[in-house]
């Protein structure tokens, strides 16, 4: 069911803010995935529908997988317009802050977010910081777009759910929640997913634009990371992947092209942690999964500047990419012993 009731204070307070029209900017995290875009842009498409001027600022450009999504065209990305994207973001009437927990998940616009005049966070991660003046949290949801999904029912905007913003919350649904596969999967997810369909969203249609987008070089590169640079210990039931910066630049990296690697160490025989490290030119990022009661949040936040959800969470180090794995190495032990299966 639903995480709002009808006289739920955040939706209330939500109700009247935007009994009238309102200049309205939507921020989600950096490298926005189908989630953070689908809940953007269909929460942008609804408020147009009822009368607000809405905007998307994203922080960076998104993987080009992501591009077909409705609206897109109409975002501005942070990374090829600072200054445009920064001045939004500061001189909205109300931001909207989506699928992101912390303000520095926004990258180069956090010092804007954090002076616009009054925020609203919908958000499904853990532990979320209390940035905003009306905030929406449901660490239960499989989504961030469920749970804009919920919001606009509740509000009672239901009918301004059109095509547009029903494929670009489909989208959010079924991606973060592995195309319906993980244990944050509901009964009510699923009605969501058919109200959707139901409004338009074509979920063969969506499932092949963004899953059966892949490059000749993204294919070559997954190939290459399973057979040379994947390895597995059965004594602590975890799979690790590490990728270096000259890996990505001999297969001509783009945005987006290692999303979704990590998951197929979870999906080895006897594995329950699946760790990627990959090197950027400023800091190593990492990606954990897990299965059952194995916290991958809590410890990349104890340990990595990280956090996300119990079985699926990144994190960071600015550390030498060899130093991050050897410490992850290290820790790993007591971490498993902490939670054994």
């Amino acid at each position: 069911m639903s995480f709002l009731s009808a006289d739920t204070p955040s939706l209330l307070q939500l109700r009247e803010l935007l009994s009238s029209p309102r200049q309205c900017v939507i921020v989600t995290h950096y490298n926005p995935d189908g989630d953070a875009m689908g809940s953007s842009l269909g929460l942008m498409n609804a408020l147009q529908a009822l009368g607000h001027r809405a905007q998307v600022v994203f922080p960076n450009t998104p993987a080009s997988f992501l591009h077909w999504m409705p609206g897109y065209g109409s975002a501005i990305t942070a990374d090829t317009h600072p200054e445009q994207a920064k001045n939004l973001v500061c001189s909205a009437e109300v931001l909207f802050c989506l699928d992101f927990n912390k303000p520095d998940r926004v990258g180069l616009l956090e010092e804007s977010l954090r002076a616009a005049p009054f925020r609203v966070l919908v958000d499904h991660h853990q532990r979320p910081d209390t940035f905003a003046r009306i905030t929406f949290s449901d660490t239960t949801s499989c989504a961030t777009c469920q749970m804009v999904y919920d919001i606009l029912v509740a509000l009672k905007a239901e009918e301004h759910i059109d095509r547009e913003v029903a494929t670009c919350l489909y989208t959010g649904v079924m991606t973060d929640s592995g195309s319906f596969r993980y244990s944050s999967t509901t009964p009510h997810t699923l009605r969501v997913a058919a109200a959707l369909m139901e409004k338009g969203a074509v979920p063969d249609h969506v499932f092949s634009a963004v899953m059966d987008d892949n490059s000749e070089q993204r294919l070559k590169l997954l190939g290459f990371t399973l057979a040379e640079r994947m390895t597995v210990h059965p004594q602590f039931g975890t799979a690790v992947i590490v990728l270096e910066q000259k890996d990505l630049d001999r297969f001509q990296f783009a945005p987006g092209d290692t999303e979704g690697f990590v998951n197929y160490g979870l999906s080895i025989r006897g594995v329950r942690l699946a760790a990627f490290f990959v090197e950027r030119p400023d800091r190593v990022k990492i990606s954990l999964r897990s299965k059952g009661a194995l916290p991958v949040d809590q410890f990349l936040s104890a340990h990595f500047d990280g956090g996300g959800h119990a079985n699926a969470a990144g994190g960071q180090s600015t550390s030498p990419l060899p130093d991050v794995v050897a410490r992850f190495m290290e820790l790993l032990p007591a971490f498993i012993a902490e939670h054994p299966a």
